[in-house]
């Protein structure tokens, strides 16, 4: 990497050497040089090249990032690259500052602003560096049932958007990474950012404390779901009397009627005797004599 702009002489190569090495020097020592922005802010980058008016007709100034072009400015006239346009400018009032609106994600990376100055030839009159980095942050996932696969069974799935870089989704319970399942990853080709989802099937039986984690770059967010085992439902009333019916209908069955069905015949067996003895009485009664 290195301001190789037009005229690539070994001269300009290794003044701008020079330049971006005091520059990397002073950015390990004084941390400077880095700018960090959110997807679709805009950002300024300073170029930090002083002129004066009469010098514009005589200057180029390019504006690169990873050695591809994003701007010129040559004598005056500024000319931006497609992948730029409409939104991207060079602010000559500004020492030449540029200027980028909606940020992607893929705008991140290291941008130079190399000054030439015709003087004779034109020569390389400065060379300045800005790294900027892209924030795309996921908000905290949501957590819905889906659904019941089985009567001991429940789908819940986890999902957050909106990120940047590509995302890795878990299931985690007490330490231990669980399986999820429809594990899905989207990056919208507009935006730039990314979708991540996925489902987790779990066992109603028990109580289970889940989190989602959402890892990205160097970032994470997560949501935690608990589940309590729902208490055992009641016994059904409308069940219980015929519940209690069956062993008082064994009751009468086995023992109750049994026993009445035997007193019954005893009082019938007795009253029989007692009229058979009634009889013996009326037949054996002695004849009294006739006078």
């Amino acid at each position: 990497m290195g301001c190789q702009l037009m005229q690539d002489t070994p001269l300009l190569r290794l003044a701008c050497l020079f330049v971006l090495l005091f520059g990397l020097f002073q950015l390990s020592s004084e941390d400077v040089g880095q700018v960090s922005k959110s997807v679709k802010e805009k950002v300024s980058l300073p170029c930090g090249y002083n002129f004066s008016v009469e010098e514009l007709a005589i200057l180029r100034i390019y504006w690169q990032k990873d050695n591809e072009m994003v701007l010129s400015v040559i004598s005056g006239e500024r000319e931006v690259w497609p992948k730029y346009k409409n939104r991207t400018l060079c602010d000559i009032t500004n020492n030449f500052s540029l200027t980028i609106l909606g940020l992607l994600p893929s705008d991140r990376g290291i941008y130079e602003c190399v000054v030439q100055k015709n003087e004779g030839t034109y020569v390389l009159k400065h060379c300045n560096s800005r790294e900027l980095s892209i924030r795309a942050d996921f908000p905290d996932p949501n957590i819905t049932q889906f659904g019941n696969p089985s009567a001991d069974i429940k789908t819940i799935m986890c999902e957050t958007s909106g990120g940047f870089p590509e995302p890795r989704l878990s299931w985690l319970e007490n330490g231990r990474e669980l399986s999820g399942i429809n594990t899905t990853v989207f990056q919208d080709p507009d935006s730039e950012l990314y979708t991540i989802s996925s489902k987790l099937e779990f066992n109603t039986t028990k109580n289970h404390s889940i989190m989602c984690r959402v890892v990205y770059g160097n970032s994470q967010v997560s949501k935690n779901f608990t589940w309590e085992k729902p208490p055992e439902a009641p016994p059904d009333r409308r069940i219980m009397p015929v519940v209690i019916s069956i062993p008082v209908l064994l009751l009468i069955t086995t023992i109750i009627v049994p026993v009445t069905v035997y007193l019954r015949k005893n009082r019938r067996s007795k009253r029989r005797n007692v009229a058979s003895a009634e009889e013996i009485k009326i037949y054996t009664r002695p004849i009294e004599a006739t006078v």
